[in-house]
């Protein structure tokens, strides 16, 4: 079975392939230009130009337009119109935890960023990857070409969750990286200090970039289905803790419920999307409702 088959089903291909990821940044603007023409009434042989800026390559002006309107106007390419996108990876211990899902929330992960990623190619937009722990381990650059999805999972099927991890550092050097506007997709347990990843999703948008945090935490940390004395192990402090589950259920879903808010607020006054997961859910299921929930909000 290749890596293409194991985490991209063909009917989570077929569910993805009649929805649009593309239709927010259509109207607010994002892909400029992607449908319109500047010229009303005038019948061109590009849909798509752009006004000269000085260090333009002047073998791109189009002289016809020139000829019909006296101004200086560039062919636009699908390279500037496509939207690139970048699937970002938490590689951290913490992310290989299961306490009773078939899949881990790194494998989770995978099959979200697997169907995303078929529906990028599928616009014929460029997708890369980019994995980090406490620093950016693998970085693929994006491309549109169908052999991407393949290589991008073949890139992640041969990882192990380990370490510690530093979410906030890795998107800052992430958003220092990208030199054009980008769809940024996060797929991470934030299981650290929010604040600082909260300042790095800032920098990213600052910088013009789309922004998806996919927020994934097993079915256990979200609905605490433990009884009695249970120990836990922080796998990236390596730290043990043993306590009474009965007595503490009631604090810690508080808690949990509390971080879930605190990231759904902020995200929304950065606009960024804001999508908290647990793997008891399909991930089918579970990005199929984003989707057209995101269709029906524009």
């Amino acid at each position: 079975m290749s890596h293409t088959e194991k985490y991209l089903r063909p009917e989570v291909i077929r569910q993805v392939a009649r929805l649009d990821l593309r239709a927010k940044f259509i109207v607010e603007g994002f892909l400029a230009g992607l449908h319109a023409s500047p010229f009303q009434g005038f019948s061109v042989e590009f849909s798509e130009h752009r006004k000269y800026t000085a260090g333009d390559d002047l073998k791109d002006l189009d002289w016809n337009v020139f000829a019909k309107t006296d101004k200086y106007y560039l062919k636009k390419f699908q390279a500037e119109t496509n939207l690139t996108g970048y699937l970002v990876m938490d590689l951290s211990a913490s992310m290989a935890y299961t306490y009773r899902q078939e899949l881990t929330k790194f494998e989770y992960a995978i099959c979200l960023a697997a169907a995303l990623g078929y529906l990028m190619i599928h616009q014929q937009d460029p997708v890369g990857l980019i994995v980090f722990d406490t620093k950016i381990r693998t970085s693929l650059p994006a491309h549109s070409k169908r052999a991407q999805l393949g290589t991008i999972l073949g890139v992640l099927a041969n990882l192990k969750p380990a370490g510690k991890t530093d979410v906030a550092a890795c998107l800052h050097q992430l958003a220092a990286m990208l030199r054009n506007k980008s769809l940024v997709i996060v797929f991470s347990d934030l299981l650290t200090e929010p604040r600082p990843v909260l300042a790095a999703l800032h920098h990213l948008r600052h910088r013009g970039n789309e922004v998806i945090l996919f927020h994934i935490l097993d079915e256990a940390e979200v609905h605490f289905p433990f009884e009695g004395m249970v120990e836990f192990l922080d796998p990236e402090e390596e730290k043990r803790l043993t306590v009474d589950a009965r007595g503490v259920r009631t604090d810690y879903l508080k808690t949990l419920a509390d971080f879930r808010d605190f990231y759904r607020h902020e995200c929304a006054i950065a606009n960024i999307d804001y999508v908290p997961i647990d793997t008891s859910v399909s991930f089918d299921k579970a990005l199929m409702e984003y989707l057209l929930q995101r269709q029906r909000r524009f």
